[in-house]
């Protein structure tokens, strides 16, 4: 779906990424917010933090840490009291928070956190890819990916939304990637409070620490019972596929604005060749798909905003009448020599009657450009594999040599 912004032109503001994500949060309502500023995420908890101070959100407390480590920590103890919890991070500070990562999910804390997503060390890289939330795939958070400002806005809302139904309580990542989302300067509808707080209702959580009324949160599970609470994890996540897709579907409702919810499609309805990819890559996708279309050449995007839980009966719908998928990575499993949404998918169409040649691509590692030479390039090598009728190994398309 291609969004229509001619309804929404007369409020827009030209800010930064950063702002129009912590303007969200606020609009939110949050209680705690607890961060360490680590680039490219610092400027949302900086006016985060100035919201604070100038009263602009009421009843919520700003908890300064001295790691990310800690500042994920503060949020198990504050989300578990009830309170409506928020954090933001990056790269190696998302690392540091691995291990909590894990007992946020395991509690069913509904904590939301804004990855800005950013490479991992080493070498230093400040730059974006996709690296650091890839590697949390399998805490039991949930994560959604934005292809640009507006929607990591909108996201942020939505996540609070996901997080805390009743049948999902599970924590979010919601994703956006490094400067070029974060510190981009574009016209940008900012949430209207009220309905904000019409979308989302005050968090009133069924189980939480309470002295007059206690409860034991994260205990310690025998073998007799730690399996049943990774089961009880995972049918959350199923539920989450419903919950994403319910959750735009009302947000479009009251603000007019729709993202696909699982995922999003651009012209794949006749499809031979069907671009994949997650986050800012989409809107280079779809000026080439544009292009190409206009040359005749029958392309595709499929968006995939949610990556955990992995869309894949959403995927196989949407490119069930394609002659050839190609995922883009901005990340690779080193040794596997492929990336995850490539991995992922092939893997969700084994042992089912859609038999369509899958490639893989990396791209886009350290903030390595990705211009529209290069996702031509790619749809040239698309084209050999539907002219061939076999697939082609998963391969970077960052190296120099491959590309002259």
């Amino acid at each position: 779906m291609k969004r229509d912004f001619e309804n929404d032109k007369k409020n827009m503001v030209v800010v930064e990424g950063s702002y129009a994500v912590a303007d969200a949060v606020k609009a939110c309502r949050p209680n705690v917010i607890s961060a360490y500023p680590i680039t490219p995420q610092t400027h949302i908890v900086e006016d985060l933090s100035q919201f604070i101070a100038d009263g602009e959100i009421p009843n919520c407390e700003y908890i300064n840490v001295e790691s990310e480590f800690s500042a994920i920590s503060a949020l198990v103890g504050s989300s578990a009291a009830g309170a409506r919890s928020y954090s933001a991070t990056t790269s190696q500070g998302l690392e540091l928070m691995h291990e909590v990562l894990f007992n946020v999910a395991g509690m069913r804390l509904p904590v939301v956190m804004t990855v800005v997503n950013r490479a991992v060390s080493a070498p230093i890289n400040i730059w974006n890819d996709q690296q650091d939330s890839i590697s949390q795939r399998d805490t039991g958070w949930i994560q959604l990916h934005a292809e640009d400002t507006q929607e990591a806005a909108d996201m942020t809302a939505q996540a609070f939304k996901i997080a805390e139904d009743p049948d999902v309580l599970l924590p979010v990542l919601a994703c956006m990637d490094g400067f070029i989302l974060s510190h981009v300067y574009e016209p940008v509808v900012l949430l209207d409070e009220d309905l904000v707080a019409e979308y989302l209702p005050p968090f009133e959580p069924k189980f939480k620490l309470d002295p007059k009324n206690p409860k034991t949160f994260g205990a310690f599970a025998d073998p007799n019972s730690y399996t049943e609470f990774r089961y009880l994890q995972q049918q959350a996540m199923n539920k989450a596929l419903k919950t994403i897709g319910d959750a735009a579907d009302e947000f479009y409702d009251l603000f007019g604005r729709h993202y696909g919810g699982l995922i999003d499609t651009y012209e794949t309805e006749d499809a031979d060749i069907i671009l994949m990819a997650m986050g800012s890559i989409v809107g280079t996708i779809k000026d080439v798909v544009d292009k190409l279309r206009a040359q005749g050449v029958k392309v595709g995007l499929l968006k995939v905003r949610s990556f955990r839980p992995f869309p894949a009966e959403a995927i196989k719908n949407a490119i069930k009448g394609a002659k050839v998928v190609v995922a883009l990575d901005k990340n690779i499993s080193l040794g596997l020599n492929e990336g995850a949404l490539f991995t992922e998918t092939k893997g969700s169409l084994y042992n089912t009657n859609i038999n369509i040649p899958i490639i893989g691509f990396m791209i886009g590692h350290g903030g390595r450009d990705i211009p529209m030479s290069t996702m031509e390039f790619i749809v040239d090598e698309a084209k050999k594999v539907i002219d061939s009728g076999i697939t082609v190994e998963s391969r970077f398309t960052d190296l120099k040599e491959e590309l002259l």
